[in-house]
């Protein structure tokens, strides 16, 4: 089980400190309860990779992930470069996509995988918010676009339906060493770390237009 290793220095959101966690898979319900949005994390253990044609090939065409269990409950959405030298698998590139292209299927891939973390870059919507928080899984999302900077975290393990999806959408198993770090962006409480973001901006913008004798029907611009 992951614990808090340290305080970070960073203030969050309404000037709450974000803790920084260090996380072992399997993923467990009762250190998942105590991460909140704006913590850090970092994952060691098993991780599994999925796309968009994954998805639908199980969800939606009916096609059974053999390969999944409860000790895999770690969810990256990535289409990793891969290649085969000497046999083996090496890793190229690592860069995880926007999570916010899968909503359709969220709700379904957290219930039904018993996913207790998923990594993916932006976030994901309501209803997958809403199944988080029923089955206690977060969100995370990397800080910034690094294709390269994970390698030295990863070690590909095996792939699965490489020939039915091809390499960019086959789901890859991948062990994986201190990867991070992400941001939660979303906790299994049904708080989203962008939304509240974008309500302090509001705020924030709001009193700057005051401030300024701006108008509030005030319309920049049109270059174009």
């Amino acid at each position: 089980m992951g614990t808090p290793r340290n305080w970070i220095l960073q203030i969050g959101l309404g000037g709450d400190k974000m803790a920084e966690y260090h996380l072992n898979v399997p993923l467990h319900d009762e250190e998942i309860v105590e991460i909140e949005i704006g913590d850090t994390v970092y994952f060691s253990g098993e991780a599994w990779t999925c796309r968009s044609r994954l998805q639908k090939y199980v969800l939606d065409e009916g096609h059974e992930p053999t390969f999944l269990s409860a000790e895999r409950n770690l969810l990256i959405h990535v289409g990793p470069v891969v290649i085969k030298e000497a046999g083996k698998w090496r890793l190229i590139s690592f860069s995880p996509t926007s999570s916010l292209r899968f909503e359709k299927w969220g709700p379904r891939s957290v219930s039904n995988w018993g996913l207790k973390a998923i990594i993916g870059k932006t976030t994901m919507g309501k209803a997958t918010a809403q199944a988080m928080k029923e089955n206690l899984c977060i969100h995370a999302t990397p800080m910034g676009v690094t294709p390269t900077l994970f390698d030295d975290q990863i070690q590909i393990k095996d792939v699965y339906w490489f020939d039915e999806l091809g390499s960019i959408e086959a789901a890859w198993l991948l062990g994986i060493r201190q990867l991070g770090p992400f941001l939660v962006d979303m906790d299994c409480k049904g708080r989203n770390y962008f939304d509240e973001l974008d309500a302090v901006i509001a705020e924030n913008r709001n009193k700057a237009y005051q401030k300024l004798r701006i108008p509030e029907n005030f319309e920049y611009t049109k270059l174009y």
